[in-house]
């Protein structure tokens, strides 16, 4: 043991080459094997990184597990978790500047201010102490800092600032990030109410299951224009802008602005059975999407101890995994889009504004005192001002009204992605259902497979009981509109071992046949079809499915619009030239979007900016034409396939006449852009990946291009399998998958995984970008999951041994 001890010593001497002091982005060098001596473990700890940077952490105790993953995620993302964690709690300003007070206020706002037992106890036992573990880890690792500077990640040296210190209840009392919904449908509702009525919102956003809402009693749809301000300063990723005088400027909080940045989440996700798989084993899929950012939201880790084996993703500034296995299950998920917010509009007094409207009487808001620290400068004093319904978000004097946001996020258990933990020690269905039934947020469609061959779709999530009314429309605070609490886990539907041997979600309305949604009211907005239309395409065809079917359809990109719009405007007669050049590129394509298809640039420059701002101005009053961009995607294929329903005179002409003007306009649009020869288009030179660090903005050229990833030729767009949302004003993919994986359920070496662009989030490190082109080609690596298939492929190992 004592020669031991000196090994280790010697090894904890080498230490690594320091980075030039002139460039802090210089290459770090890492030994190949190292060990420190930290406080906090019990026992020594082995971390070996994978040649994909994926590690494997094994400790003696699933305390020191903890612990050693908050370490190790501090290690390869300090920088992510820090700006997490600093924006969430409200704390920008802190570190940035008086630019930043108003955020730091608004994130302050949606913070989890209840009882925290019950907020621990919502998650099980031992929530709390897991918690607090992976907290210790990574203040574990800022003390490890004092002694290695120079593997400070460059941002905190290029901003002059230091991380901070993290508690237990940072990791759960953060809700500002949470993917719930849906606040700004609402708005975006009672805009078209207020200048169309409430009907012609349809051509915005359908409703499934069949639904029809009315604007409810008492409430003026006509709301301030910028009445979701704070909550957007509150939830928007954090973007440092360029700089001015010195510190840098606010993010900016346009509705337009923002409108163009973000994308749609969303996710896809199927499980196979061993009935219909080639394997003769389950396989489960799984490639949730998220907005591009660097890096990645997500991170892979292998957690094993002696009482526990689970590998897989989690976000960064979680313990355990939310997407992946252990050694008898496995698991997955997709939004299941649950209506979860509410906005809330009160009456206030005249001569009291601090008051409001609530059933017989007056009720005070309540106002919490606190004091944002800025850097260089004093702190700030501010009001958080709450109804009995949530942070108040608005106040519009003139009209003595005033706007506050209920949302499941702020009640006890819906921290994002807690509720996984209970998956890690789940051996069978039933465990893993006890596991989700106390699940709060995001709501999302859980899929299950284990070793014994179950298969099953579970979803779960926080849903309000909403008695008199349905969640499309703001409604007044007065007391006519309240929760009743919430829906039970049994309430929710489910499928085990359906006989078709297989099932498939992609946030598609998905209920059952006969469930009572019209009562239960769990949501009426969805996300478009396709994409699960084409998913479940694939797999029907197939008879027994390969572990590769899964990989390739993954990135499959063939889009079904365009397959159901491909003969309408093949059939269309025109005597415009340039609408007959655009069938002739058009024809013989089978609505594949591959990124070098001239075909799918024409498609999609037709399709973003022609003939959905025109469809929706042929079907919407004129009056509401400001109230919306383009029609939704669903509408425009319905209404080319039937406009009758849609128009009661000249409707098939009206219709043709459109085709005929939006093609010819999309035709001379893609010349102008790609020149005048068809042969030479491809869609990748339109539409490419661009991934940013939050830092670009305010880094010079060189930087910029180092620190960020992209451009990356791309094809798809966000309606296929390999989801690629596209910003209409420059073609960019702005959401989409980053990880990606296929389990093979039972022969657990056999699994494959992705994660764009990289696992490490130090510039400095050779796993920042080195899955980005992997990524762009539709490759995989073996996820390995026993330690000696890791062994061979390690590529680091750290030590962590106890003082």
């Amino acid at each position: 043991m004592k020669r031991r001890r000196r090994a280790l010593a010697a090894l904890v001497a080498v230490g690594a080459l320091r980075a030039s002091a002139a460039d802090p982005t210089a290459a770090l060098v890492i030994p190949d094997a190292e060990a420190f001596r930290v406080a906090g473990l019990a026992a020594a700890v082995d971390i070996l990184t994978d040649r994909y940077g994926v590690p494997l952490i094994y400790a003696a105790n699933e305390s020191d597990l903890f612990f050693a993953q908050g370490f190790n995620v501090a290690r390869d993302r300090l920088f992510q978790i820090d700006l997490w964690r600093r924006k969430g709690l409200g704390e920008l300003a802190a570190a940035f500047g008086p630019a930043y007070v108003e955020a730091d206020r608004a994130a302050r706002l949606f913070l989890y201010r209840g009882d925290m037992r019950l907020e621990w106890d919502a998650y099980g036992p031992g929530t709390q102490a897991i918690a607090g573990r992976f907290a210790a880890g990574i203040n574990a690792y800022i003390d490890f800092l004092d002694s290695y500077p120079e593997r400070l990640p460059p941002e905190f040296r290029r901003l002059d600032y230091r991380p901070g210190r993290w508690t237990a209840e940072d990791v759960v009392r953060i809700r500002s990030h949470g993917l719930s919904r849906n606040l700004d449908s609402e708005v975006a509702r009672a805009k078209v109410a207020c200048l169309a009525g409430v009907g012609a919102d349809r051509v915005r956003q359908p409703l499934s299951p069949h639904w029809q809402t009315r604007v409810p009693t008492g409430l003026n749809p006509c709301l301030p224009a910028d009445v979701l301000r704070v909550f957007t300063l509150a939830t928007e990723e954090f973007r440092l802008a360029p700089p001015g005088a010195g510190l840098p400027a606010a993010a900016a909080t346009d509705p337009a602005i923002l409108a163009e940045r973000s994308g749609r989440e969303g996710s896809n996700n199927w499980v196979i059975a061993a009935s219909k798989s080639a394997t003769g084993r389950p396989v489960l899929a799984n490639d949730p999407h998220r907005d591009y950012v660097e890096p990645s939201v997500r991170y892979l880790v292998d957690l094993e101890a002696p009482t526990l084996h689970a590998i897989g993703a989690n976000e960064t500034h979680l313990p355990g995994i939310s997407i992946g296995h252990n050694e008898s299950i496995a698991f997955g998920y997709t939004i299941f889009p649950i209506d979860q917010e509410d906005l809330y509009v009160y009456a206030t007094r005249g001569a009291a504004p601090g008051e409001y409207r609530y059933r017989k009487g007056w009720e005070k808001f309540r106002v919490v005192r606190e004091e944002i620290a800025v850097r260089g400068a004093p702190p700030v004093p501010v009001e958080l001002v709450f109804s009995r319904h949530g942070p108040l978000i608005y106040t519009d004097a003139a009209g003595h009204r005033a706007f506050a946001v209920r949302t499941a996020w702020l009640e006890p258990g819906t921290a994002t992605y807690m509720g996984a933990l209970g998956h890690l020690h789940a051996r069978t269905l039933a465990e893993f259902e006890a596991s989700i039934a106390r699940w709060g947020a995001p709501s999302l469609n859980h899929l299950y497979a284990d070793v014994g061959g179950t298969i099953a779709w579970l979803p779960a999530g926080f849903a309000p009981r909403r008695p008199n009314w349905d969640g499309l429309m703001p409604v007044p605070g007065d007391g006519r509109f309240e929760w009743r609490g919430h829906l039970e886990h049994e309430e929710l539907p489910r499928s085990v071992n359906p006989a078709r041997g297989y099932i498939t979600t992609s946030n598609e309305m998905n209920l059952p046949p006969g469930y009572p949604n019209a009562v239960r009211k769990l949501g009426f907005e969805w996300e478009e079809p396709w994409r699960h239309l084409r998913i479940d395409e694939v797999l029907r065809s197939l008879r027994s499915v390969t572990i590769d079917d899964s990989l390739k359809l993954q990135n499959d990109v063939v889009s079904l619009p365009a397959r159901r719009v491909l003969p309408i405007v093949l059939a269309l007669k025109s005597a415009n030239a340039s609408t007959r050049a655009a069938q002739d590129v058009l024809r013989g394509w089978d609505g594949t979007l591959d990124a070098a298809s001239a075909a799918a640039a024409l498609y999609e420059v037709w399709m973003l900016h022609h003939i959905g701002r025109a469809t929706k101005e042929l079907l919407v009053p004129a009056r509401a034409a400001a109230a919306f961009d383009v029609a939704n995607v669903d509408v425009v294929v319905f209404f080319l396939e039937h406009p009758g329903q849609w128009l009661k005179r000249g409707a098939r002409a009206r219709r043709d006449r459109l085709l005929n003007d939006t093609l010819a306009a999309a035709m001379q649009e893609t010349v102008e852009r790609l020149g005048p020869d068809p042969a030479t288009w491809h869609w990748s030179r339109l539409h490419y990946n661009w991934t940013e660090h939050p830092l670009s903005a305010a880094l010079d050229a060189a930087e910029r291009a180092s620190w960020s990833i992209g451009p990356l030729p791309k094809g798809g767009d966000g309606y296929v399998p390999n989801m690629s949302w596209v910003r209409a004003a420059d073609f960019r993919q702005i959401t989409g998958p980053s990880i990606r994986l296929v389990m093979d359920v039972g022969d657990w070496d056999r699994s494959w995984a992705m994660n764009f662009p990289g696992q490490s989030g130090d510039v400095r490190d050779a796993h920042y970008r080195d899955l980005a082109g992997p990524w762009l080609r539709g490759e995989y690596f073996s996820l390995l999951f026993s330690r000696a298939a890791v062994e061979r492929v390690t590529e680091r190992t750290l030590r962590l041994i106890p003082p």
